[in-house]
């Protein structure tokens, strides 16, 4: 295991993630405030209409009781996570009545196909082993008709970008570059991509089309935000 992973299994890590590391790391990378990224979500992953959301490497769930909290009346949330100490912070702290934890490995998701009507990862791509393979799971789980949203690290591509690769590396993050994920999600099947930079960050949306559309590869706008 990498530095980066053991120290988001570090019970230390979890008792401050939410109020202190993950506003001050996530600013510092992408520009942008938790309520910004929390909007994002909502809006993204068309809330108002989702039953079911599963919240992938939801950590301690700090993202996860906030979407609970916009589904549809009768909607409820999963999250998902490898790390014991970060569900047991999940569950002392974001517990809710339309919000349950489970732990399990992204790369296998313990779901059959299409259970979900919106599946997110906020933040943690970039720390999974075969970060390609958990993103191939969140499409496979998707409903048609769903929304996935991701949000991960990105890659400029000129010389800051490679030196971002090189730095990272060190401590086993994945620097991703801009075509990575979209064309991912193009090959999948998926439509409406839409992609967002903001700094060092990228925030992938994506619909699974619902059954009977006819299929259409829509252009992938890039667009670059100065964070909010």
């Amino acid at each position: 295991m990498n530095l980066a992973r053991r120290t988001m299994n570090a019970p230390a890590l979890a008792a401050v993630y939410e109020r202190v590391w993950r506003p001050t790391v996530f600013y510092l990378a992408t520009g942008r405030s938790t309520a910004a990224d929390r909007r994002f979500a909502v809006e993204s992953l068309h809330l108002d209409r989702s039953r079911r959301v599963l919240d992938i490497a939801c950590g301690p769930g700090n993202f996860t009781r906030y979407l609970s909290e916009h589904v549809a009346a009768d909607g409820y949330v999963t999250g998902i996570d490898y790390s014991p100490p970060m569900l047991a912070r999940a569950r002392a702290d974001n517990a809710g009545p339309r919000a349950g934890y489970v732990r399990g490995d992204a790369r296998y998701l313990p779901f059959a196909d299409g259970t979900f009507d919106a599946v997110c990862c906020f933040g943690a791509l970039y720390l999974i082993p075969d970060p390609l393979i958990a993103a191939r799971e969140m499409v496979r789980v998707l409903a048609p008709g769903g929304r996935i949203a991701i949000t991960t690290s990105h890659r400029p591509d000129n010389p800051l970008g490679e030196l971002t690769r090189l730095t990272a590396g060190v401590s086993g993050l994945r620097m991703f570059g801009g075509r990575t994920f979209p064309d991912l999600f193009t090959a999948a099947g998926l439509v409406d991509i839409d992609q967002q930079v903001h700094r060092f960050f990228q925030y992938v949306t994506a619909t699974r089309p619902a059954a009977g559309t006819p299929e259409r590869r829509p252009g992938l706008p890039v667009t670059s935000g100065r964070g909010a």
